[in-house]
């Protein structure tokens, strides 16, 4: 899963973005409104961590320029500001999640999981098919009652992208723009190795080429 990290401060944001990839995250970082802005309308994140209190725009104008350009992309709300009222005004522009700072990263990223969850209609934290579990604490998959295979970040990101999507046809320009951050190389021949990686791991039959249009990932009973 890909976010927009928008943090101004520059310590807490190389803090916050390094604890997000380790756990599972492409991140792209913003410092400013204006930029976060822009990413937000042209990258298909699949959430977002705002700031309030932003130079160049303040984090809510952002969110309702988002909101009013349709643009519903989930979003976590982190600032200083924790006053009842404030956070009555940041859900009244289109906040999914608020978080007040100082935070700790493990509850940042239980609600990144759970609003991510929700947004594909999961209800549940753990990521499970029919015989597929996928560990997103140990980033490790298990089939039926065989061994759990332990993944690298890209297999981890990938499967956990078509897990959420199951059933659905990814497009490899899909996947990458979900699995990789802006400054990772996006080759899509590289999809196509850690597909492969993935199937030695849960089974071949369990992602479905479509020839010409993507894969998808099905787990039948």
């Amino acid at each position: 899963m890909r976010l927009l990290l928008v943090e101004d401060d520059p310590d807490l944001a190389a803090l916050t973005r390094t604890d997000l990839v380790k756990a599972g995250f492409a991140v792209d970082v913003a410092d400013n409104g204006i930029d976060a802005e822009h990413l937000g309308d042209y990258e298909p994140y699949d959430a977002v961590i705002l700031d309030l209190g932003l130079p160049g725009r303040p984090g809510i104008e952002v969110l309702k320029s988002w909101r009013a350009k349709s643009n519903r992309v989930p979003v976590i709300v982190l600032t200083a500001r924790d006053q009842w009222f404030e956070r009555v005004d940041g859900f009244k522009a289109g906040a999914d999640d608020y978080l007040g700072k100082p935070f700790h990263i493990e509850e940042l990223i239980a609600r990144l999981r759970a609003l991510i969850h929700r947004e594909h209609g999961r209800s549940a934290n753990a990521l499970e098919t029919a015989t597929v579990r996928l560990d997103e604490d140990l980033q490790q998959v298990q089939v039926a009652n065989e061994p759990p295979h332990s993944l690298t970040g890209t297999e981890f990101r990938l499967l956990r992208y078509m897990m959420l999507n199951a059933g659905k046809i990814l497009s490899k320009p899909h996947l990458s723009d979900h699995v990789y951050d802006q400054n990772s190389e996006r080759d899509s021949n590289l999809i196509e190795v850690y597909v492969r990686r993935l199937r030695e791991k849960i089974g071949a039959h369990r992602i479905v080429t479509k020839r010409g249009q993507g894969y998808v990932f099905n787990d039948p009973t």
